[in-house]
C-alpha cells in the first residue's frame, strides 16, 4: 500500500502559526486547448496515498450549489471561461490555506501549481492577509497622480532587490501589463521597433503582446503586436541539439553528450541560430529581446548554461534592450537566487514582474534604468490602478514574508528534493521523458517514447491529469503541445508534499501503464 509516512516540518508549523505539511492549489488550461477527460478512476482505490496531516479546518461551505454555478459559468460567464475550465469534473474551490485549498464539499487538495505559479508564499498568508486588512482600514485606492506613502515605500524596497542600475519602477496590475509597457518603452528609448522572442514563448494575451507569445493556442487569426520574431528555443531535450550536462538543473536530460568540461556544442549551434535569426529575419537594428530565465507556459523549457550571456551580447551588438520576463520565475521560485535571471550571470535592462509579486493580489512591474525610464517621458502615461495603496501594502508584505520565513530556501531545497524523485520516476517509466527546472519552478515532459521523444497524446495527457486530481492534487500543465506537466506550487511546500505527490503521480503513471 502506498502511504506517506508523516514527519511534520518544524519550519512551517513555525512560520506559519498551523501544522501543515504540504501544499494546495491551482488550475488553468492545458497548453493545446484540450478539455480534460473522465478520469478512469470511477471508484476511489484503497491503496492510495495519504494526504500528509493539516489542523487547518476551513469554514463549512453554504453558498449556491456546483449545479448552479456552472449554469451560471454557461449562461453569464464568457465562454473563455468554459473552455479553460480544468477537468471533464471541475474542481469547485471554497477556501485555501497555505499550500492547501479545500472545495465546496470540504475535500481538501494539495495545490502544486498555485494559480498559475501566482501564489508564492501560500494561501491567504496570514502576515500578507493582516497586512492587506490593515491598509483596507485605512485607504483603499488613489492614484500615482497623487503621492502616498505606501507606493513610494513600496518602489524602494522593491527596488533594492534589484542590481544597479535597475532602480525605477513602474506598477502595473498584471504581467501582460508590464510586458506591453516594457515594448513600449525600448521602442522609444532605441528608436528601433523589431523584438526577438522564443518559440514556445508566453508574455501575454493583450492584442501587444500576442505579438511577443510564440504558443498558437494563445494566439487568434487577427492582427496583434506587429514586429515581433521568433527564435529557436534552445530546449536541450527537445530541440535538435542537448546534451547530458547543458543546463543548470539538479536533473539533466538522458540525451547522450561527449562535449568536453566547460564545451557545449548544443549552446554553440543555437546561438548560431539566433545569429541566422539577425542575419535573414530582422533589420540590423533592433528594438528588443525577451526571454524568460526558465520558460513558463513553454513546459519549465531550460536552455544551456552559457546561452543568454551570450545572447545578451549578440542584441546589444544590435542596438537592442534585454528584458527578463520574471513573471514566473521571480521572488525566489528558482530557489538559487531571487531573480531567475541572477541564475544565468546577467544583468537585463529591464525586468518585468507579476504573478508572485503579490501573492494573487493584482499587482505588476517594470524595472528598468533611469535612462531608459526618462525615454518614456515624451508623452503621458497613465494606470488608474497601478500601484494603488493595496496593491503595495500586499506587494510589501509579500517582500517581507519571503525573507522572513526562508522561503527562497524552502524553494531550492525542497524542489531539488522534488526534482530528484521525480527523476527515479522518469528512469522508471517510458513515458516521462524529462524532468527540469530549478527550485520550485518544475517541468515533466511526457512522450510516447524516449527514442522518439514525441509527446504524449492530448488524450492521454488529460487522464493521468485527472487522475492525478482525483487522488488529491493539483498541478498544471504546458508546452507547445501540451505534452508537459507543470509543477510551480506555493513555495511553503515540504518534503512530505513531496513524499505525497510523487506516490500520487507514480499511482497515475503505473495505472496508466497497466491499462494500456
Amino acid at each position: 500500500m502506498y502511504k506517506v509516512v508523516s514527519c511534520l516540518s518544524v519550519r512551517s508549523a513555525g512560520l506559519t502559526g498551523q501544522i501543515c505539511s504540504s501544499p494546495g492549489l491551482a488550475k488553468f488550461h492545458v497548453g493545446n486547448g484540450a478539455v480534460c477527460q473522465k478520469s478512469a478512476l470511477k471508484y476511489r482505490p484503497t491503496d492510495l496515498p495519504e494526504l500528509p496531516p493539516c489542523n487547518f479546518k476551513p469554514e463549512e461551505y453554504k453558498g449556491m450549489s456546483k449545479e448552479r454555478m456552472m449554469e451560471i459559468r454557461r449562461q453569464n460567464c464568457n465562454p473563455m471561461t468554459m473552455k479553460i475550465t480544468y477537468y471533464k469534473k471541475p474542481v469547485f474551490i471554497h477556501q485555501g490555506h497555505m499550500q492547501w485549498l479545500w472545495d465546496v464539499d470540504g475535500r481538501r487538495y494539495l495545490d502544486l501549481f498555485a494559480g498559475v505559479a501566482t501564489v508564492g508564499v501560500g494561501h491567504c498568508h496570514p502576515k500578507v492577509t493582516a497586512a492587506a486588512e490593515q491598509q483596507m482600514k485605512r485607504l483603499w485606492h488613489t492614484t500615482n497622480i497623487y503621492v502616498y506613502p505606501p507606493l513610494h515605500e513600496y518602489c524602494e524596497k522593491l527596488a533594492s532587490y534589484l542590481p544597479d542600475p535597475l532602480k525605477v519602477v513602474y506598477l502595473t496590475n498584471s504581467g501582460s501589463e508590464a510586458n506591453d509597457l516594457a515594448m513600449l518603452m525600448a521602442r522609444l528609448h532605441t528608436g528601433n521597433f523589431d523584438i526577438i522572442t522564443f518559440n514556445g514563448s508566453y508574455h501575454g494575451g493583450s492584442s501587444q503582446t500576442m505579438g511577443l507569445t510564440s504558443n498558437s493556442p494563445y494566439k487568434y487569426p487577427v492582427p496583434t503586436g506587429s514586429g515581433c520574431t521568433n527564435t529557436m528555443c534552445p530546449d536541450v531535450f527537445r530541440g535538435p541539439w542537448g546534451g547530458s550536462h547543458c543546463r543548470d538543473s539538479p536533473v539533466q536530460t538522458t540525451r547522450e553528450c561527449s562535449c568536453s568540461q566547460g564545451h557545449c556544442m548544443a549552446n554553440e549551434q543555437y546561438l548560431r541560430q539566433l545569429k541566422e535569426t539577425f542575419a535573414t529575419s530582422v533589420p540590423s537594428r533592433i528594438a528588443a529581446f525577451f526571454a524568460e530565465p526558465i520558460q513558463g507556459m513553454g513546459g519549465a523549457v531550460q536552455y544551456p548554461k552559457n546561452y543568454l550571456k551570450e545572447a545578451y551580447k549578440l542584441v546589444r551588438e544590435r542596438g537592442g534592450l534585454c528584458i527578463a520576463d520574471e513573471v514566473q520565475t521571480g521572488f525566489g521560485r528558482t530557489g538559487s537566487h531571487f531573480w531567475g535571471f541572477q541564475g544565468h550571470g546577467i544583468v537585463p535592462d529591464m525586468v518585468t514582474m507579476a504573478k508572485g509579486i503579490g501573492n494573487g493580489f493584482p499587482i505588476g512591474a517594470v524595472v528598468t534604468t533611469p535612462e531608459i525610464a526618462s525615454s518614456f517621458v515624451k508623452a503621458f502615461h497613465f494606470n488608474t490602478f497601478g500601484g494603488n495603496a493595496m496593491a503595495c501594502a500586499v506587494g510589501s508584505s509579500v517582500l517581507d514574508t519571503i525573507k522572513e520565513d526562508g522561503t527562497q530556501q524552502n524553494s531550492l531545497h525542497v524542489g531539488t528534493y522534488l526534482m530528484t524523485e521525480l527523476a527515479k520516476l522518469r528512469d522508471k517509466y517510458e513515458i516521462i521523458g524529462d524532468v527540469r527546472g530549478k527550485g520550485l519552478q518544475i517541468g515533466v515532459e511526457m512522450v510516447k517514447d524516449k527514442a522518439s521523444r514525441d509527446p504524449l497524446p492530448p488524450e492521454v495527457m488529460s487522464e493521468l491529469f485527472e487522475d492525478i486530481k482525483d487522488m488529491g492534487v493539483l498541478i498544471g500543465k504546458g508546452g507547445v503541445y501540451g505534452q508537459t506537466f507543470r509543477v510551480q506550487p506555493p513555495m511553503c511546500i515540504t518534503k512530505e508534499d513531496v513524499d505525497f505527490f510523487v506516490a500520487v503521480f507514480n499511482k497515475a503513471i503505473h495505472s496508466y501503464m497497466a491499462r494500456k
